[in-house]
């Protein structure tokens, strides 16, 4: 089918088609086995924002899995840059464009039959954007998340490279599933196996304590574009930065704790555990760094998200 003028494109393993059309057949690994890598990148002002990190992050996870595509990085830069020239102009102005690169395995050969076995072994590449949904955030920029700690565990560095952004998901979906039987607004953040805190679902954690800023060893943890963020912008702000085990017990003496992620870039966690961090409410240092990060991309963060949220929703 051609593309319309009206319809956001897509690309799929080497052609822009409508998003319409995007799909993947049900013998992919991607559906089959969760068998794939994945990579998030929004707009500021409709342009992307540090992607060509978030495309190197790509290249690790590959390289994690051993898939080798027959794109390069600059190629597939290219391609998220006309997915916006095209898809960006279809919002209403200022909103935001996600962007989602993702390669699976390829096909099951248990479906395709030892005659397909090479077709199988080529892995699918997709891109594929979406408007950003701030409705999602825009609230917890002042009332804070919620964090909680779930009976299951990060999956051991032993089964699974933390440094590979994955599609697995299943056990952060039951974790939070778990979590909001407890606190129907909380958010998982697990545990290794040392007892250590590691991240949720979606974000790098941190927390404050005298005036300095802690976060987990990256041995449990996936190295986020966001998270490089806070350092940079903690530097420039002269706050220190200490990357360290965290015990649970930590966060309730901390004085404030936040999250950073592609999406949202930081929000406040104002409650772990049911208990307040604090004062119950988003900490000066959350805010000074929320406020740089505004300055670096010419736009409020929180503002913005609100306005986009207020205009989604009618």
């Amino acid at each position: 089918m051609a593309p319309s003028a009206n319809e956001p494109l897509a690309w799929l393993n080497g052609q822009f088609i409508p998003a319409s059309q995007a799909k993947l057949p049900v013998t992919d690994l991607g559906l089959v086995h969760g068998a794939s890598v994945t990579e998030m990148t929004r707009s500021f002002q409709q342009a992307w924002f540090r992607l060509d990190d978030h495309l190197r992050r790509l290249e690790t996870s590959l390289t994690g899995t051993g898939w080798n595509i027959p794109y390069t990085l600059p190629e597939l830069s290219i391609i998220a840059e006309k997915l916006l020239a095209h898809n960006a102009p279809l919002l209403p102005a200022g909103h935001e464009l996600g962007l989602i690169q993702f390669v699976t395995a390829g096909q099951n050969v248990t479906y395709l039959g030892a005659a397909r076995r090479e077709e199988c072994r080529r892995p699918t590449v997709c891109c594929h954007t979406f408007p950003l949904p701030c409705e999602l955030w825009a609230e917890k920029y002042t009332v804070g998340q919620h964090l909680l700690v779930p009976t299951m565990r990060q999956i051991p560095v032993e089964c699974l490279s933390p440094a590979i952004k994955h599609r697995s998901r299943l056990h952060w979906l039951l974790a939070d599933a778990q979590v909001r039987e407890r606190d129907p607004q909380g958010t998982a953040i697990l545990l290794d196996a040392k007892g250590d805190l590691t991240e949720t679902s979606a974000g790098n954690f941190f927390l404050v304590n005298d005036g300095s800023i802690l976060t987990p060893r990256p041995k449990s943890i996936l190295g986020g574009i966001s998270r490089y963020m806070v350092f940079l912008l903690a530097e420039e702000l002269g706050i220190p930065v200490s990357v360290t085990d965290i015990q649970s017990l930590e966060v309730r003496r901390a004085s404030e704790a936040f999250t950073s992620s592609t999406p949202y870039c930081l929000l406040p966690v104002t409650r772990f555990e049911g208990q307040p961090i604090g004062n119950g409410q988003p900490g000066p240092i959350y805010q000074r760094l929320l406020a740089a990060w505004g300055q670096r991309v010419g736009c409020d963060i929180a503002a913005q998200m609100r306005q986009i949220a207020e205009e989604r929703m009618g």
